[in-house]
């Protein structure tokens, strides 16, 4: 069963996360008793609440994927965000529908990681590997050179206009080529690309 809370300073619930989840509920963070959630958002406001807030959340409801929404959004806070655990990272404002997504992916073992961060952690995969002359390997040999292309170019940290553009393709085209690239790899995301190709 899905069960989503929303946990902040003042206990309150966004039209927008209504509107995502109309029976999601609002706990203040410094609820003392443990609950049932299979979704536990955590709303931060002020920098520097990651560790303390998130070990609040693990205590709420031990079994909940947490995901943290931020006021102010920025790639530190969310790495840190990751580091302590958390199953997903984004804007506290966040559209209705992003926030379903963002639940969607979470629910089916993903991590949702925002754009900016995604780039940051491929660029540094791919210069680690870089550094590190990493051989090709086998994987290479089950994709077509187009994907070849496609999953180099992912693993680089171009977002789908940037590969279309560089590939002189649609980036529908690019869609589906990821999607394949993802099925034969047997990975599911982008930054499990970046990772399987460059060695890592």
């Amino acid at each position: 069963m899905t069960i989503h809370i929303f946990v902040s300073h003042h206990a309150d619930l966004l039209p927008r996360w209504q509107t995502a989840f109309p029976d999601a509920s609002a706990l203040h963070t410094e609820h003392a008793q443990s609950v049932q959630a299979s979704h536990l958002w955590l709303r931060l406001q002020t920098e520097n609440e990651v560790p303390a807030q998130l070990a609040n959340a693990y205590r709420l409801s031990p079994e909940a994927a947490v995901l943290v929404l931020s006021d102010t959004p920025n790639d530190d806070e969310g790495l840190s965000a990751f580091a302590e655990g958390a199953r997903a990272y984004c804007n506290t404002h966040a559209t209705p529908e992003t926030l379903q997504q963002v639940a969607e992916v979470v629910a089916q073992g993903g991590l949702w990681i925002g754009e900016s961060l995604m780039r940051r952690l491929l660029t540094a995969t791919s210069t680690m590997a870089r550094s590190a002359n990493v051989p090709r390997q086998d994987w290479a040999a089950i994709l077509t050179p187009r994907e070849l292309e496609v999953a180099r170019a992912v693993a680089n940290g171009a977002s789908n206009k940037e590969i279309a553009r560089q590939l002189d393709i649609t980036e529908r085209t690019v869609k589906a080529h990821v999607g394949a690239i993802l099925e034969k790899l047997q990975v599911r995301d982008r930054l499990q690309i970046s990772l399987k190709i460059n060695g890592l």
